[in-house]
């Protein structure tokens, strides 16, 4: 127990004080922990490629369809477009809702920080006619669905970390996560709403203007590829245009991403987002006749998720090869190379933490100290990953670690792993602040100071951590 809480610590440490990259952090941690708890040199290093493989096994093909997929229907301009028919149906004032179920459930496919740059341009328009605060509802927003599809929903790249770690099936995890993610959402935004209608919000001390190369939304019409009006977009309600620039995150630290250009008019969003929804919807169906205990080859074939959401890659390529054409797609299929591997490191080498301190026998000592009641071991994880998350600003990382302590107490408690995943991904959400990219994104993009984004950002997304976890344990009853 005190090595593996040190171990823990000295990956914290050496991320925070002394800058070392995540990745060689976690693989040093684990090292530590092998040789200190007496697993010897040989068996340490085969546990930490182990874990590293088996992680990889599980989830790597699926977080490179994922995001893949992802960056081609940035490329096209699908999900700018999807903003827009969000706020033709829904209006205004609906928007905030609308929107960030959406972020959370749908687009998860998207890179979290391509997502916000896209739809923040339009994010201020909405929040510019809206009656009161439109701001704080709008970031609010952005800032609870884009954290909580993260790690609750799958394709996120959370999700599905977890899932490969924890061995839960992903069309399980698919279910569940979005049994929970709807309502920690809904709950978490109202509240949020509550708060700023009581005065919580200060528009002079937490707003403040956009950068000067970041012009609000509105303010000139969308235009095309080629620079000329995009007739296959009707202009935003109320006679304003939505404009496609995204600008510079000012101080977010971060990489600037250039906004979509237009997909040709006669590409229709549905058929645009027909793959990743087909693909989302084979692998659901698979899970509800796993559980029906109904067989049919072909269909357990399709909706095998590895399948799946190639069929929603390859999807998705066709049309997308359609709207913008082949070289657009190929460069954008190399950049989502790029931002896949990063993602694919991270968790493996988290997996390689996780497999060492199961390795480690931990777990047997964990299941010691916790009765037959399954709300102490959630509670335990969903607080090591809030604390993780503080420290190390990873929300990916502080959940993988967290669920690697005690997915060796479920099989002796009889927990069901697809909570010890919700609980480690709703405790990764607690206090998103000034170490994530993600804050400084939705300060500079939402036109927010820090006091603002903390509000929005860390409160907001914090609440739908809380709201999360109390709303596992009365499925906790019935698993």
């Amino acid at each position: 127990m005190v090595n593996t809480g040190a171990a823990v610590l000295a990956v914290v440490v050496l991320i925070i004080r002394f800058k070392i990259n995540p990745a060689v952090a976690l693989v040093l941690g684990s090292a530590y922990l092998g040789l200190t708890a007496g697993l010897g040199t040989e068996k340490t290093v085969e546990t930490i490629a182990t874990g590293f493989g088996d992680i990889m096994a599980e989830v790597g093909l699926l977080i490179a369809f994922g995001v893949l997929t992802g960056v081609m229907l940035q490329e096209t301009g699908a999900i700018e477009r999807l903003v827009r028919a969000l706020i033709r149906v829904f209006g205004v004032n609906r928007m905030p809702y609308a929107l960030s179920l959406t972020i959370a459930t749908a687009l998860q496919s998207i890179y979290l920080d391509v997502l916000l740059v896209i739809s923040a341009p339009l994010a201020r328009t909405a929040a510019a006619k809206m009656d009161k605060k439109g701001t704080a509802r709008m970031a609010t927003a952005l800032a609870i669905g884009g954290e909580c599809g993260i790690v609750l929903m799958v394709p996120g790249v959370g999700a599905l970390a977890l899932a490969g770690l924890l061995g839960v099936p992903l069309g399980k995890m698919l279910l569940f996560g979005l049994l929970l993610v709807i309502p920690t959402v809904t709950i978490a935004v109202a509240v949020m709403f509550f708060l700023f209608d009581r005065g919580w919000w200060n528009s002079e001390r937490d707003e403040q203007s956009y950068p000067a190369d970041d012009r609000p939304a509105g303010d000139a019409q969308v235009r095309s590829g080629d620079g000329q009006p995009d007739a296959g977009d009707a202009e935003f309600p109320g006679g304003d245009g939505a404009s496609g620039a995204a600008g510079k995150p000012a101080g977010s630290g971060g990489v600037a991403v250039a906004a979509p250009a237009r997909p040709r008019p006669d590409t229709p969003l549905p058929l645009l987002m027909a793959p990743l929804l087909t693909a989302l919807l084979l692998i659901a169906v698979g899970a509800v006749l796993d559980v029906a205990e109904i067989h049919n080859p072909v269909i357990e074939f399709l909706a095998t998720p590895v399948i799946a959401l190639l069929i929603g890659l390859v999807g998705t390529s066709i049309v997308g090869r359609r709207s913008v054409g082949i070289d657009r797609i190929q460069r954008c299929i190399t950049t989502g190379f790029q931002e896949s591997g990063q993602i694919l490191v991270l968790t493996g080498v988290g997996g390689s933490l996780a497999a060492t301190i199961t390795a480690t026998g931990v777990g047997d000592i964990l299941g010691d100290y916790f009765t037959a009641s399954t709300a102490a071991p959630l509670l335990m994880v969903w607080a090591i990953a809030a604390v993780l998350h503080i420290a190390v600003g990873s929300v990916t990382l502080s959940a993988i670690t967290a669920a690697g302590i005690l997915a060796p107490v479920a099989p002796a408690l009889g927990i069901d792993p697809v909570l010890i995943a919700l609980a480690a991904g709703a405790g990764s959400l607690f206090a998103v602040h000034v170490t994530s990219n993600t804050f400084w994104l939705l300060q500079s993009l939402m036109g927010q100071t820090t006091r603002g984004a903390l509000k929005t950002c860390s409160v907001g997304v914090s609440v739908a951590s809380v709201v999360a976890i109390v709303l596992i344990m009365p499925l906790s009853l019935a698993l």
